[in-house]
């Protein structure tokens, strides 16, 4: 016998060369597995990361809307409360008219208080324009620059969110100018 192969048996050593071992099969199914499973894993990550999302969303548009619905009430139970400051000058009959009145300011301002809404003082703190709207200054010696001296509206917060930031007067120092009259005087 001659070592010539047959052109069958070449072939076939040719495929045997080019035909991947069972090892080889295995590292590919095993690469292809991992490289799902990241897939998967990724696609998964994204999905919850976009169920956050959209809950935080629709929290805030919650409190959005909710924040808008209290700060509409807070105009009429102003007017409510002016209103009221003056039954004390009025007759009997309307005194009586005034404490139904005053009954329902009181079921306003506990709708308010049980969505979180309060107001807050602002005389005699010093003016922060998140909380304050000036509406004139004071120019004296009396307060500190930057003092709120009086309050002519109500300013309101949910939670840390301002509302309806307070009207105030806000006191500011003379110029030396003025300080110089006042002294020659």
């Amino acid at each position: 016998m001659t070592n010539e192969s047959s052109p069958e048996d070449q072939e076939e050593q040719q495929a045997e060369q080019y035909e991947p071992t069972l090892d080889q099969e295995v590292d590919k199914h095993r690469k292809e597995a991992t490289e799902f499973k990241d897939k998967y894993q990724r696609a998964l990550a994204e999905a919850e990361n976009a169920r956050k999302r959209l809950q935080k969303e629709k929290q805030e548009m919650i409190q959005y809307a909710l924040q808008n619905a209290m700060a509409d009430f807070l105009n009429p139970i102003d007017h409510l409360e002016n209103a009221l400051q003056f039954a004390d000058q009025a007759s009997p009959e309307i005194k009586h008219w005034a404490l139904g009145f005053q009954m329902i300011l009181n079921q306003f301002k506990d709708v308010l208080a049980a969505n979180g809404v309060t107001s807050f003082k602002s005389e005699g703190t010093h003016f922060d324009p998140h909380l304050h709207e000036a509406v004139e200054t004071l120019t004296t010696t009396e307060y500190p620059p930057g003092t709120v001296v009086s309050e002519s509206l109500k300013g309101y917060k949910m939670g840390n969110k301002t509302l309806r930031p307070a009207r105030v007067k806000v006191a500011k120092a003379p110029k030396a100018e003025e300080l110089n009259l006042d002294n020659k005087e």
